[in-house]
């Protein structure tokens, strides 16, 4: 049988429509008419790119759209509905709104020392290093190529923090903002295992997965969930590249290089983006591993459904409450989404990402919505909320790569939802779902 999709209208009136048999494009799920830029633009994407995706769109409180399709692996088998993707950096922003639910409870201190919590954090000159200071990526912790040896040392949460806590920083804390794209799940995760008592796994499950009723969000997943998670799917070139020397050379290159493009105008820093994205193994670390999923790297490795990844920042744009579940004040939500100004050069990440604290802005194909605040991952994967317009946008996917927040993937999917809120937001009345 055809995969359907439901375009739900209002009451009483919905129809179905087939999916594009001439291409054999596998789309299944429902989308509100006033939604239908976000169905068309992921039937797109699915043409153009190997692998499959999933997005989930909520609107003033419901879901708009909740779409799956495309392959879940090279075999070309189906993405179904209850299908997960490791997902990468989109991982943060869970992390970070687990932090800040402990913070609205009052026992997490944005400006108080990490080493409050975590006593032996002070540790090599990083006493007075504040948890605002790591939710901002100001505490100069992010040259994780030279804590560890191997990559594969991410496997092991003891052993990272206990590097963790031998480290100096790599600049003076406060003076510099750089992506800590591996160290911040770590950091965060034991500030919470530490005013929990709890291992982060169950704070995922416990304080976010089972009040809102996810059906998908794990990071440290147990091993009944891996056979629901999609493989990932890399280009050959990029396979092929992994053989070579390329990446090598062209870190030992890249102090010059920086200073070249310095020459030029454009100031950058690629040894600390080495630093921080790089450590030794990473080309053939396998992130989709039953092995890798089945850890806790809160940076890094969530799977997740795009539908569980919604309805969480459905809550954060409805400010901290969703369906009679309120997880974090308003007040809190408040404070944890302004914008962190920048400090000192720019590391890592060449450019200002408008830090909030564990957030970054939002970028899409329709604009930049200036209250707009989330979380994007290498490789495609993406969730955001939007506050004005009570808007959460998530999309994940399998293959490809684009950079360590997203692609032009991320940007088209959250454009076509943006521009129908736009659209809905401005037609007469309020938009209407069936059975509401």
């Amino acid at each position: 049988m055809s995969p359907l999709i439901t375009i739900i209208e209002p009451p009483g009136h919905a129809m179905t429509i087939n999916c594009l048999r001439s291409r054999k494009l596998h789309l299944d799920g429902m989308v509100h008419p006033d939604f239908y830029r976000v169905e068309r633009t992921l039937r797109d994407q699915l043409s153009r790119y190997p692998g499959g995706a999933a997005v989930c769109v909520y609107y003033r409180g419901e879901c708009v759209a909740d779409l799956w399709g495309g392959a879940r692996d090279v075999d070309n088998t189906p993405w179904t509905r209850d299908t997960m993707a490791p997902s990468f950096s989109t991982t943060k922003g869970v992390a970070a709104t687990l932090l800040h639910i402990y913070a609205d409870r009052g026992l997490v201190d944005y400006d108080a020392p990490v080493a409050r919590y975590w006593p032996e954090f002070a540790q090599a000159g990083k006493a007075e290093i504040t948890v605002r200071q790591v939710l901002a990526h100001q505490s100069g912790l992010y040259h994780i190529r030279q804590m560890i040896d191997h990559i594969d040392r991410l496997l092991d949460w003891k052993h990272m923090i206990a590097v963790i806590e031998r480290t100096a920083p790599i600049h003076e804390p406060g003076t510099r903002t750089g992506y800590h794209g591996l160290t911040f799940g770590f950091l965060v995760g034991e500030i919470l295992q530490r005013v929990s008592g709890r291992k982060f796994a169950t704070l995922v499950r416990q304080e976010l997965a089972r009040p809102l009723g996810l059906d998908g969000l794990f990071i440290g997943a147990p091993a009944s969930a891996i056979p629901r998670a999609a493989s990932l799917i890399f280009p050959e070139s990029t396979r092929r590249l992994s053989r070579t020397s390329l990446g090598s050379r062209l870190e030992s290159g890249a102090a010059g290089l920086s200073r070249w493009l310095a020459r030029v105008g454009v100031d950058t820093d690629l040894a600390s983006l080495f630093d921080a994205l790089a450590p030794h193994g990473v080309s053939t670390f396998e992130f989709g591993s039953a092995q890798t999923l089945r850890a806790s790297i809160p940076a890094a490795n969530g799977l997740f459904t795009a539908r569980s990844l919604a309805r969480l920042y459905a809550l954060l744009a409805n400010g901290g409450e969703l369906d009679g579940v309120r997880l974090l004040s308003a007040q809190t939500l408040h404070e944890a989404t302004q914008v962190q100004p920048p400090t000192g050069r720019l590391a890592v990440i060449p450019f200002d990402m408008r830090w909030r604290l564990g957030y970054h802005g939002v970028f899409t194909t329709r604009g930049t919505p200036r209250r707009a605040f989330g979380h994007f991952g290498f490789g495609g994967s993406g969730a955001w909320a939007d506050p004005q317009r009570q808007l959460a946008v998530a999309l994940i996917v399998n293959s490809g790569l684009g950079s360590p927040f997203g692609d032009l993937r991320t940007a088209r999917i959250s454009g076509a939802a943006l521009a129908s809120a736009r659209r809905a937001g401005s037609s007469r009345g309020s938009l209407s779902l069936a059975g509401g």
